[in-house]
């Protein structure tokens, strides 16, 4: 009880940061540095290239190759347009529930890492624990990928890495990527009366978008055959679609906010070819014969690689012992996880809470699940001691 007592006391704590991906996650990172090297870990701040936000890389341990990671993202999505029944940055606790915007995606498995720090600096002493807090994976993985490389300019790879998402504390050996793109149009204004003597972006990007559920519906024939995701095929979604600005003026820019998961890197080569060839063979002639200015720019968000399950994964032995789970499985959502993947460590997605809690108003936690949570952590760190 004084373990789940203090880690709520940190999970109020790090909801009260309102650390949404468009703003700064300095204060948060400020506040784990603080508690973990009181403790005595030794903490890294990288600075995100924009300068408002950071990695921390923290390690309890010796400082040797092959640790095991501990790492969870620091953002959360924003609570825009959304109908809470509470304040969302402050925790709030009903019918052994705790409530507040990143409660389960994912600042619970960071809130149990920081309450049991104490534990950790004495007992792990075989083997380095090493704990990470990423900036904007909810904006492409961006604090990930950066922290990636950081450890390879040190040359420092990881054993083994747990990444706290919210699987009900699941052992998720397995999910699709998670590409994502805005498309941007530039056309030419003009008096709505007149229609042929502008170029309309905002009709241009209707027409980019339908070709793109239809690409959408041919990848449902395209899945491998025993393709073990739900669905098994690469999907598209589009998150949204911006521009124009009044309803007499023909729009100049548009743009088009898109994803996919694909679950084969040659499906997310057949959307960007197919698109592609769309722009160049019909859109932008057309466009052009008006306005020979326009142009339409596909921008990269991210390009997350999916986690791959592989044969032998020491991080799913040593999660199966934690938590007494023989069994793992795959998802659908994206992770950090093949980013760390690709560093030649063993990975694995286990976490507190639910997917289906994320980015919902009124997102929670239950007591149960963080409480296992706890369990996990606790058995690692006795784990790692002599």
């Amino acid at each position: 009880m004084e373990l789940l007592n203090r880690t709520k006391e940190v999970l109020h704590d790090l909801i009260g940061f309102p650390t949404v991906s468009t703003d700064s996650n300095q204060a948060l990172i400020a506040y784990a540095a603080n508690l973990l090297s009181d403790c005595g870990a030794k903490v890294d701040l990288v600075a995100a290239p924009c300068g408002t936000k950071a990695n921390l890389f923290a390690t309890f341990g010796p400082e040797v190759d092959g640790g095991i990671l501990l790492s969870g993202h620091s953002d959360v999505v924003p609570v825009t347009d959304q109908n809470w029944t509470s304040d969302p940055f402050t925790m709030t606790e009903r019918e052994g529930r705790l409530y507040g915007r990143g409660t389960c995606d994912m600042k619970g498995f960071i809130a149990g890492i920081l309450a049991l720090a104490p534990r950790f600096a004495t007992r792990v002493t075989t083997r380095p624990l090493h704990v990470a807090l990423t900036y904007d994976e909810e904006t492409g993985c961006l604090g990930a990928q950066h922290l990636a490389q950081t450890l390879q300019d040190r040359g420092l790879t990881p054993g083994v890495a747990i990444i706290g998402e919210p699987t009900n504390m699941r052992i998720i050996e397995g999910h699709k990527g998670c590409y994502e793109y805005s498309t941007h149009f530039r056309g030419l204004e003009g008096h709505g009366s007149a229609p042929e003597a502008g170029v309309n972006a905002v009709e241009f990007a209707v027409r980019y978008v339908n070709h793109l559920l239809d690409l959408k519906h041919m990848l449902r024939s395209m899945a491998p055959d025993g393709s073990p995701f739900v669905p098994p095929w690469t999907t598209v979604n589009v998150g949204a679609l911006h521009g124009g600005v009044a309803h007499n003026v023909i729009a100049s820019k548009a743009q088009v906010d898109w994803e996919m998961r694909p679950v084969q890197t040659s499906d997310a080569d057949f959307v960007k070819s197919a698109l592609n060839q769309y722009c160049e063979t019909n859109l932008l002639p057309e466009m052009r014969a008006v306005f020979p200015a326009a142009r339409i720019e596909l921008e990269t968000i991210g390009e997350v690689a999916g986690l791959v399950p592989t044969h032998h994964n020491e991080a799913k032995q040593i999660v199966s012992a934690l938590t007494g789970s023989n069994s793992a499985e795959l998802v659908a959502f994206g992770t950090e996880a093949g980013i760390f993947q690709a560093l030649g460590t063993d990975v694995v997605v286990c976490g507190p809470g639910s997917i289906e809690q994320a980015h919902k108003a009124d997102e929670f936690l239950s007591l149960d699940q963080l409480s296992l949570c706890i369990d996990m952590l606790e058995r690692l760190g006795s784990k790692l001691s002599d």
